[in-house]
């Protein structure tokens, strides 16, 4: 983010510049983690130099997975932001490695369909298991949300865990039609979508549902971190930045 020489920027343009919404931004002044430098005529709120580098460190830090109480006590810990840059970097290179594990995965499936071969479900998920996030999880959530979530994993059988992967496609599906047809992110169709997910992370996350800031940091990981965005994308189409919107609107309404 280039600050330039200038002294003050309003919501506005911050929101153009970075893609954060307006909702998120008061969310951020409301928790005490991103205050504006003033209020102008008509509520308009304003950040000064000092505020834009704050809302840089969030973002990143955002990026990385961490919800926001964590990313308040590392900013009152003055953590270097090159720290979370660097981390930030080797987490996308090992997510370049997973996705193409996937990519192999199904390119091997593919090709025992094409030859009328026996389907084995070791190559069918290979990329698909988590326990290559177990560093990762465990850093940003703790060594008892990993130990859930990994539990949750093995337990299911490969039927269930077709299902899992069924259920975040027909959502994917669904937001890709409602994000098309315009309709709006706290509207009764697309929240009853967001509710849906919730769900679904909380499945995932071994059966503990995602409170409101760690449902809204989710939401921003989708537009802010590639690894995560790519889910939200068909057609040609990105939509990522509609379904944290809608999860934003979701957390504001029901898990607060």
């Amino acid at each position: 983010m280039d600050v330039g020489t200038r002294d003050e920027w309003p919501m506005q343009e911050i929101v153009r510049i970075t893609g954060a919404t307006s909702r998120t931004l008061r969310h951020y002044q409301q928790v005490g983690l991103l205050l504006p430098s003033r209020t102008g005529h008509g509520g308009q709120r304003f950040y000064d130099r000092d505020g834009l580098l704050r809302l840089q460190r969030i973002l990143v830090l955002r990026e990385l997975g961490l919800g926001l109480p964590q990313i308040s006590q590392v900013l009152e810990e003055s953590v270097a932001t090159a720290t979370a840059l660097r981390e930030h970097a080797e987490q996308l290179e090992r997510e370049r490695e997973r996705l193409a594990r996937v990519a192999a995965s199904v390119r091997a499936t593919l090709s025992m369909i094409e030859t009328g071969g026996e389907l084995m479900t070791d190559t069918m998920f290979n990329g698909f298991d988590h326990t290559q996030y177990q560093e990762e999880v465990e850093q940003r959530w703790g060594a008892q949300a990993y130990a859930d979530a990994d539990r949750w994993w093995r337990s299911l059988s490969d039927a269930d865990k077709l299902d899992f992967r069924a259920e975040i496609d027909a959502l994917v599906a669904g937001y890709a039609d409602a994000s098309a047809r315009e309709l709006p992110v706290g509207g009764e169709e697309v929240q009853a979508l967001t509710g849906r997910l919730h769900t679904w992370v909380g499945a995932g996350w071994g059966g503990t549902a995602p409170g409101a800031d760690a449902f809204v940091g989710l939401g921003d990981m989708y537009v802010a971190d590639p690894r995560f965005g790519a889910t939200f994308f068909a057609d040609g189409r990105a939509f990522a930045t509609y379904v944290r919107d809608a999860m934003t609107v979701y957390a504001l309404d029901h898990l607060e």
